[in-house]
């Protein structure tokens, strides 16, 4: 059971910068195979070729082909799924919000700006390190190399609810849960707009062809995964939603993505633009509320609520939930506040 879990099918594999090259500003016309194969050292041609096919070498942040034509002070960029380093994980004594544990599995509340695995640029400070710290021996899979206990993630912004295997039988239990869809998930978020019912946003998501840090929806298998979200109104706050979205897949900004695709971007997302006034009025004091609101919550409006999946030993039926973060809680009582205010003065 174990070789058919496939971590990628849970988030699609981040990618790391491992190699920056600048061409001179006198490079001559040379396309990007030959002049890797001048540049780089203990590979072949073939390698190279397989690596600019599966899109892992970027020209100036930009796909492009093996004949691409390097010229002057283009900037070639390799990205690979591994971090450039050891996978070696250290433990550090760092707190954690343990809701549940016993001796199959560990259910955190992780804060927002954690992240849950060390990779580039977070090699220490995050879930896995804290983990690594409190529990002995946890468990990986294939294609879960440093990342040991895991099964799922959410982003560093993103706050709640995870679910970490303590043994190789809980993980394989609930990696299979995973791939098979049949994990019950459910996400709070805040949404600009006024969503007019609830719905199902579906379609494949893919990374963003000019911005490796985002995604995007696209239209066929061999651009992306295929994701389901279905998402229901919990508060209607004039400008902005109080809406519970439940996964049916799990992909990377799966949520952030799918929302932004409808128009309802999560409010104070930077990076699917929901950190900018997207609905509203024009007023200033209007644009001051806001960015108090932005202040307040400098991260996206998520927050990863519930968890439930058939226990590895028991076979039964368990559920978690946990409250909205502070931060999130400030933010939705400033909007309840002012959504109160517009209706009595409509």
């Amino acid at each position: 059971m174990a070789e058919e879990f496939d971590f990628q099918e849970q988030e699609e594999q981040e990618l790391f910068e491992h190699l920056r090259i600048e061409a001179d500003k006198g490079q001559a016309l040379l396309r990007l195979d030959k002049f890797l194969m001048n540049r780089v050292e203990n590979t072949s041609r073939n390698r190279i070729q397989n690596a600019i096919a599966a899109d892992s070498v970027l020209v100036n942040g930009k796909i492009v082909k093996a004949n691409y034509k390097v010229k002057p002070l283009d900037v070639i960029t390799v990205l690979l799924p591994d971090p450039p380093r050891d996978t070696e994980v250290y433990p550090e004594n760092i707190p954690l919000t343990i809701v549940h544990e016993d001796d199959d599995v560990l259910l955190v509340n992780k804060e927002a700006g954690m992240v849950v695995h060390p990779g580039y640029n977070n090699y220490t400070g995050t879930l896995v390190n804290a983990l690594t710290y409190h529990l002995n021996q946890l468990p990986t899979m294939p294609g879960n190399t440093g990342r040991p206990g895991l099964v799922h993630r959410i982003d560093k912004d993103t706050s709640g609810l995870l679910v970490i295997a303590k043994n190789e039988w809980a993980m394989t239990y609930l990696a299979k849960q995973f791939f098979e869809h049949s994990i019950e998930r459910k996400y709070v978020a805040l949404v600009w707009g006024d969503l007019p019912e609830d719905g199902t946003v579906t379609g494949f998501i893919g990374r963003n062809l000019k911005d490796r840090r985002i995604m995007d929806m696209y239209d066929s298998e061999d651009k992306g995964k295929w994701s389901v979200t279905h998402y229901r109104v919990l508060e209607r706050l004039g400008y902005v939603t109080l809406i519970e979205c439940e996964l049916e897949t799990g992909r990377t900004h799966q949520i952030r993505t799918h929302m932004k695709s409808i128009g309802h971007p999560l409010f104070s997302d930077e990076l699917y633009g929901g950190s900018k006034i997207v609905k509203g009025t024009v007023f200033n004091k209007y644009k001051q509320f806001v960015h108090n609101c932005f202040e307040i919550l400098p991260r996206q409006a998520l927050h990863a609520r519930s968890l439930g999946f058939l226990h590895p030993r028991t076979k039964e039926m368990v559920n978690f939930e946990v409250p909205l973060p502070e931060d999130f809680q400030q933010a939705l009582d400033k909007w309840r506040s002012y959504s109160t205010t517009m209706d009595q003065q409509s």
